[in-house]
């Protein structure tokens, strides 16, 4: 018998030269790996089974419970209605099929080309890829889960073969309609005719129908009803899909030129169990377990999640009335305040969030009146400039570089003075002194999101960013804090049909700030607190600091942050046009001259020459001391919240023991 003896180390060659594979042997191992592979991927073929439709594809309600483990709000069941395709207009399936999946008609049920691309991508070390087909996509979202791992790619890519076998193109197709995520919680195209348009899918037009189709891509990222930012994305999708039929040739020119009108879908509708404050803080739940975990806005949509917030009952009462008892004062501006009727001269609006110093546990949160009727969560919302709230962190920046510190005693009070009086001229120098990129990189390190930063103008320094109230309360409590910085969340535990979901371990606590900073920034900050607070509620808090805007802001928005031993908590009020277009100044929202009714209390010493740095050792840029309390809408919910918040003893402990 003839034995085959492997030449390797290779005869005839010498030193490492030996070890090198001839082309013969190259190929074979080649020839090898590929028989293994299709050995496998047939193995895999032959032994994954079409599971049973309805088994996977079940529907499950998704509950919310407060800090204390009472039940919050059952959201759910999912919102799907299966029609046949019959029912389904030919222009909905020809926008459909022409921005998702062009080929189907024809393909196998995979996309060869998209294939390739997720293997390079996977196979470079990057995210694994999606290049699905229609077919690949009814699959993954009828019979598999929404992970993306290479097992799940391959099972999906086998049952995707196996399904086009099985069934026709109409039939995939059908299914694909009826399983798909559209956004509004709607499942289907039947929900999503309704959701967007109030109508049968049946009797949806080619220019609805692509919107309809244009959702594909992302519900969450092309309902015109989210923003202003949501529209522009949305028009701009509804064009591509039909420019996309004409290219195709599923559409003629003609038909194409005749459809110019947006067509606006009507109002997000919202189940009534998310009347009130409930559905604001279940979007703020809903964003933070998407953030930690990766959780798609479509899985969350499926329903079957038990999700436990930090949110607590009793302090989201007592922020609620607070807004609602100082909302009248703001009345005369339009027609009602915060969401009321929209006069000639706009409407004020709220926002408010209060969170644990050194947890960074969200215990209560206002967002708007209703989110039935006002679907901007304004306690989550980036837009409203922060004014001279901001100026802490400028503070800050300029104490870490040593432009003021306790060699210079005098210049160290002076800067609480500025603090105090929200001196623009003072926090333009020390912005200068520092530089934008470094008051940025104190605020981005104490708490304030990288995206609600301002260009990186002189003017940055007097608060031109955006940040939301729940990141101004997370960051002020980082000076409460002695510069540990820690992150605001808004879910402790969450379980998906009885398994706990992965990614919600609290991360810890970690130092921003120098201590010392931090420490001088909060004097400060106490002496604002004292002269804006009444003696009445400073005698029922205690130690309490804050940062508020002031009469010489420009920035339309009133702002009062301030924190406790045990709460920090962030107001804003604003004033929206009346077509939402933007904001409006909120001079005389509470019968001052100023956005937060802030006096100017002090006037600049004649005697007095400011430094470089803008804070003189004299204290001439500081106040009188004379008082000139602010008594703006701001600071009177902040202080009917905390002061409530002080007598009912407690901050939210259900949220710390379910930590």
């Amino acid at each position: 018998m003839t034995r085959v003896r492997l030449d390797y180390p290779r005869r005839g060659r010498r030193g490492p030269a030996r070890f090198v594979p001839s082309w013969r042997q190259w190929l074979g191992l080649v020839l090898l790996g590929l028989t293994a592979v299709a050995g496998l991927a047939g193995w895999v073929y032959a032994t994954t089974p079409i599971p049973d439709v309805n088994a996977e594809a079940r529907s499950e309600a998704t509950v919310y419970y407060w800090a204390d483990g009472t039940q919050m709000v059952s959201v759910g069941p999912v919102n799907r209605q299966n029609v046949p395709l019959s029912d389904v207009p030919r222009p909905l399936r020809d926008a459909v099929i022409a921005t998702e999946n062009a080929t189907f008609y024809s393909d196998p049920g995979f996309s060869v080309r998209g294939l390739a691309r997720a293997v390079v991508a996977t196979a470079g070390g990057g995210e694994l890829q999606g290049g699905s087909t229609i077919t690949q996509q009814y699959v993954k979202n009828t019979y598999l889960t929404q992970e993306r791992t290479a097992s799940r790619k391959l099972r999906e890519l086998c049952l995707s073969v196996k399904l086009s076998r099985a069934l026709s193109k109409d039939e995939i197709l059908q299914g694909y309609l009826n399983t798909s995520w559209f956004g509004r919680g709607a499942y289907g195209v039947q929900a999503a005719a309704v959701a967007y348009y109030g109508t049968d899918a049946r009797n949806l037009d080619p220019s609805r129908s692509a919107l309809l189709a244009a959702l594909l891509k992302g519900g969450d990222l092309y309902d015109p009803a989210l923003g202003e930012a949501h529209r522009r994305r949305a028009e701009a999708r509804w064009r591509y899909v039909l420019d996309r039929q004409v290219e195709l040739g599923l559409m003629t020119r003609a038909e194409r030129a005749a459809l110019t009108v947006f067509p606006e879908p009507r109002p997000r509708p919202v189940a009534n169990g998310l009347a009130g404050q409930v559905g604001y803080l279940v979007d703020a739940a809903d964003k933070d377990l998407r953030n930690r975990t990766g959780l798609t806005p479509e899985a969350l949509g499926r329903g079957g999640y038990r999700i436990r917030t930090t949110f607590d009952r009793a302090a989201v009462e007592r922020l609620r009335r607070a807004v609602e008892d100082a909302a009248p004062a703001t009345a005369g501006l339009a027609g009602g305040a915060d969401g009321g009727a929209r006069g000639a001269n706009g409407v004020v609006q709220f926002g408010a969030a209060s969170v644990r110093p050194g947890d960074g546990a969200v215990l209560a949160l206002y967002g708007g009146p209703d989110a039935t009727r006002h679907f901007s969560n304004n306690a989550d919302t980036a837009g409203v400039p922060a004014g001279s709230a901001f100026t802490p962190f400028v503070a800050a920046a300029a104490l870490q570089r040593g432009l003021v510190g306790d060699e210079t005693p005098r210049r160290a009070l002076a800067l609480r003075r500025a603090l105090v009086r929200g001196d623009p001229e003072v926090f333009l120098r020390l912005g200068e002194a520092v530089g934008p990129a470094g008051v940025r990189d104190v605020a981005v390190g104490a708490g304030l999101l990288p995206r609600s930063m301002a260009p990186l103008e002189p003017a940055f320094a007097l608060g031109t960013s955006t940040p939301s109230a729940i990141r101004m309360a997370g960051a002020y409590a980082t000076f409460a804090s002695g510069g540990r910085r820690a992150d605001p969340y808004s879910v402790t535990a969450a379980t998906y049909r009885g398994v706990p979901v992965e990614g919600l371990e609290r991360p810890p606590a970690r130092q921003v700030l120098d201590p010392g900073v931090a420490r001088e920034v909060a004097r400060g900050l106490r002496d604002v607190a004292v002269d804006a607070v009444d003696p009445g509620t400073l005698g029922a808090l205690g130690p309490i600091a804050a940062g508020r805007t002031g009469a010489g802001d420009r920035s339309p928005a009133a702002w009062f942050v301030g924190y406790g031993d045990e709460l920090s908590t962030a107001v804003t009020v604003f004033r929206t046009r009346p077509d939402g277009g933007g904001l409006l100044p909120l001079t005389g929202a509470d019968g001052s001259g100023g956005p937060g009714s802030v006096e100017n209390t002090g006037a600049e010493s004649a005697e007095t020459e400011p430094s470089e740095t803008g804070v003189s050792d004299a204290g001439g840029s500081g106040t009188d001391g004379s008082g000139g309390r602010a008594d703006g809408p701001a600071v009177r919910v902040w202080s009917a919240y905390m002061a409530e918040s002080a007598s009912a003893g407690g901050t939210g402990d259900g949220a710390r023991e379910a930590g």
